[in-house]
């Protein structure tokens, strides 16, 4: 017996989070011993730390939480996420470190933000009950709301920053309200003895529905879905450029993963009540995502409800509540994130004299200077719109499948409609580049890093086609896992 305790608490130390954690810790105690450098210093230990981390999460599947077990599970959908939150979090610390250099924000404070951002994730992708599914939301919140206003010199910045803070507080209180009638109706916070307690209440119980209806309300803010969508268009156009990058590329992906996992894990047996709230937001955000975005003249503002409309297909899995579902998901999220890491590469990457690019107008008749890089920025236009033969018309696929075969057909049939109403903004991109006149000078500060991110996206989105087995096996075998 003293040999299985110490078992499992050496088995502790081989954590993803813990490992995070104790890494993070580290970094703050050698930022406060460095003297030169720091912010690159820390950036590129943070990517260290980020690569190890992932490495210890692909074994993660096989270790237990050991005495935390009540608070945290593990899964192959689970440890999926958690390698895409990882990456998305390494690639984002990469891209961003020579515009950070560049602008003279050299801050050691920002890496290790979103290395507690991205362990605020962690803990919210594999909780097991409603106490640390509300500790991870706080953890990535509280991080992401002072990386949002980092930039103290900047007025647009710090509006943000308040804004977002402002918002996400009263969605926090709305979600922790939810939790606690769950709690008090059912008797437990454990997502399992939820699970069980349901059984044995009527499904009509309003309690439980409410309290249900308001966490849905609480993550839906979280994944930027309609109606809870107003922060984001002001957050990522005022926020810096890297940081609107990690909000694009990470955050999404937790949060989508919780709500996945919450609605068909301890409320499985409530589909029927749940859907048709899912149906709902999925609707709404596919079509307020699409039409918003067509009077929209600043490129991130354009790509806030870009994701809006994101979510809004993401969300057909959910309804669609069976295996194609899951399989979509992970499918779409794993395209759409490559999307995201290229389209912010580039931006990060391209400015006119002394200043990068912002508005659409900035991008006029840029073909003819940067043929390379507007044909990198078509190929993630006719990508997002979901044209073939690029990897993002797959994505679309796969989940218009899941809801056909769950039996909205008319769900798949709107997706389909707002697909190509968005069409439009991310094809007018591509008629600004290649058609407009402009006088601009460009230039480019592509890092080596940074050209092989860009790169490896590209090729990525453009030979999904030649060999999609992978991702369509790994995520098959995932969602047989997950039910």
């Amino acid at each position: 017996m003293k040999w299985q305790m110490e078992n499992k608490l050496l088995s502790l130390f081989f954590f993803p989070e813990f490992i995070l954690i104790l890494g993070c810790l580290i970094l703050i105690l050698i930022s406060l011993l460095l003297k030169k450098n720091v912010f690159k210093s820390i950036a590129y230990l943070s990517i260290l730390l980020l690569f190890i981390v992932g490495l210890s999460t692909f074994n993660s599947v096989k270790i237990s939480y050991a005495f935390y077990d009540i608070f945290f599970k593990t899964s192959e959908f689970i440890v999926f996420f958690k390698i895409l939150i990882i990456f998305g979090s390494l690639i984002s610390i990469l891209i961003s470190i020579t515009y950070f250099i560049d602008l003279n924000l050299k801050k050691f404070e920002i890496p290790i933000l979103i290395l507690f951002s991205t362990l605020g994730m962690m803990v919210l992708v594999s909780s097991n009950n409603l106490m640390s599914m509300y500790l991870g939301i706080e953890l990535q919140s509280l991080s992401l709301y002072v990386i949002a206003a980092i930039n103290r010199d900047s007025l647009k910045s710090s509006e943000s920053g308040v804004k977002y803070f402002v918002l996400g507080a009263l969605s926090s209180g709305i979600l922790l309200y939810g939790c606690s009638l769950i709690y008090g109706f059912t008797g437990s916070t454990h997502f399992d003895e939820i699970k069980s307690s349901l059984l044995f209440l009527e499904k009509n119980n309003l309690g439980v529905l409410f309290g249900l209806i308001f966490v849905l309300v609480g993550l839906s803010f979280k994944i930027s879905a309609v109606p809870f969508h107003m922060w984001i268009p002001d957050v990522y156009e005022g926020a810096p450029t890297p940081i609107t990058a990690f909000f694009a590329i990470v955050p999404k992906l937790a949060g989508i993963a919780l709500i996945y996992r919450f609605c068909l894990e301890p409320f499985g047996e409530l589909v029927k009540e749940w859907k048709q709230i899912i149906i709902f937001l999925s609707i709404a955000s596919m079509f307020v995502g699409a039409i918003a975005a067509i009077i929209q003249k600043n490129i991130k503002r354009l790509l806030a409800y870009s994701s809006i409309g994101h979510v809004g297909y993401l969300l057909i899995g959910l309804a669609a509540a069976n295996n194609e579902g899951i399989k979509g998901l992970l499918i779409y999220i794993t395209i759409y994130l490559f999307m995201n890491i290229g389209i912010f590469t580039l931006i990060l990457s391209i400015k006119i004299k002394d200043r990068y690019i912002e508005n659409l107008n900035d991008l006029s008749g840029m073909s003819k200077q940067k043929p390379l890089l507007s044909l990198c920025i078509a190929i993630i236009m006719f990508s997002l719109s979901g044209i073939p033969p690029f990897a993002g018309f797959f994505g679309k696929f796969y989940i218009f499948i899941a809801g056909i075969k769950g039996d909205l057909i008319y769900l798949a049939v709107l997706g389909v409609i707002a697909s190509v109403i968005s069409a439009y903004y991310y094809l007018r991109i591509i008629k600004i580049m290649y058609f407009e006149e402009s006088s601009l000078i460009y230039s480019s500060n592509l890092s080596k890093k940074s050209s092989i991110v860009l790169i490896v996206s590209i090729l990525i989105i453009t030979l999904f086609i030649t060999y999609p087995s992978l991702l369509i096996n790994i995520s098959s075998n995932v969602s047989t896992s997950f039910f």
